[in-house]
């Protein structure tokens, strides 16, 4: 298993945490977040498993052990650049399975090798795999088998030996920990599931985990009692929506001062007896069916995955760490 440190930037004391938690390599798809670890003296392997834009290879090949790629172009780049720098790189071949975002198709992967295996200061380290991300397609053991297998030709044809074989993230926990067979998956990409303790998949939690493990604390800023239905000739809003809007006669409505610059509300769990209408740019409205909250007071969110992204990526949100770490340090993200 591989941590993904792209949710949290690559915040130096996360990445501590999980290195002392038995981390061995970390991966991101940014290499500012690498670059970001690096400096603080985080020592551990990388990879980039996001396919390098061209612009970056002189920082790729300098600041990560191992990239994901699905280009020959970037490739032949990234060779050149190590060259020039009189280091090796090593790659892995991502694989198209279905989920339709990178990766070649199967079919065309042995054709993909014989246009690189002779690129200087390359290494071919491995081949992998996304599955979920963009249509939630699940892995399962005939897509394992075929990454296998792929695995397999290249090492039998080539007289290479691969040890990266990358199944996916964390929606291929449950595959992991049951079906995995004969294959030769020997290593995962896991982010969603170490920070939220679920399965992405079906968002079960994983035994032995939590999922309030972060969580998120917005402040009331005003409380009024007030009626549900807006008055006036009405358009779009400002995020060019018009919703249906029920009418519940006066409420009990609170604003916390956090918005949609801040993070993706959608994503957001509110307390018991809270429930969040709606949001703006700076704003998120709720309504207590209880009692009313009071201006100053604290309401503490539980975040999916998509509030969790947008969440710890905001410049705007403090940071706080408990527990491990005295819980007056606290930093901001950058």
């Amino acid at each position: 298993m591989t941590p993904v440190t792209k949710v949290f930037l690559g915040h130096p004391i996360i990445a501590r945490t999980l290195v002392d938690a038995g981390a061995t390599m970390f991966a991101d798809s940014r290499i500012e977040n690498i670059q970001r670890m690096t400096q603080s003296g985080i020592s551990v392997p990388t990879m980039l498993i996001r396919t390098p834009m061209l612009s970056q290879v002189d920082s790729i090949v300098r600041g990560c052990d191992v990239s994901f790629n699905t280009e020959v172009i970037v490739i032949q780049r990234l060779a050149k650049a190590a060259k020039k720098a009189n280091i090796h790189h090593g790659i892995a071949i991502m694989v198209e399975l279905g989920d339709l975002r990178e990766g070649i198709m199967p079919n065309r992967v042995m054709g993909f090798v014989r246009k690189i295996i002779s690129l200087p200061n390359i290494i071919i380290r491995g081949v992998g795999a996304n599955l979920a991300c963009r249509y939630g397609i699940a892995p399962d053991d005939q897509k394992m088998a075929l990454l296998s297998s792929l695995a397999d030709e290249i090492e039998a044809t080539f007289g290479i030996t691969l040890d990266i074989v990358s199944g996916g993230n964390s929606a291929s926990i449950n595959w992991a920990l049951n079906h995995t067979g004969n294959t030769r998956i020997n290593n995962l990409r896991i982010g969603e599931a170490i920070f939220l303790g679920c399965v992405p998949l079906d968002q079960n939690q994983i035994e032995g985990l939590h999922t309030d493990a972060i969580t998120l604390t917005a402040e009331v800023i005003e409380s009024k009692t007030k009626p549900s239905l807006p008055w006036g000739t009405r358009s779009t809003n400002a995020f060019g929506e018009k919703d249906s809007i029920p009418n519940k006669g006066m409420v009990s409505q609170a604003i916390l001062a956090l918005g949609r610059q801040d993070v993706c509300v959608t994503g957001l769990g509110a307390p018991l007896g809270i429930t969040i209408t709606s949001s703006t740019s700076d704003h998120l409205l709720v309504e207590t069916s209880d009692v009313p909250l009071y201006v100053g007071q604290k309401v503490t969110f539980t975040l999916d995955y998509s509030a969790l992204l947008s969440s710890l990526s905001s410049r705007h949100i403090l940071k706080v760490f408990n527990n491990r770490f005295d819980c007056r340090q606290r930093a901001i993200f950058h």
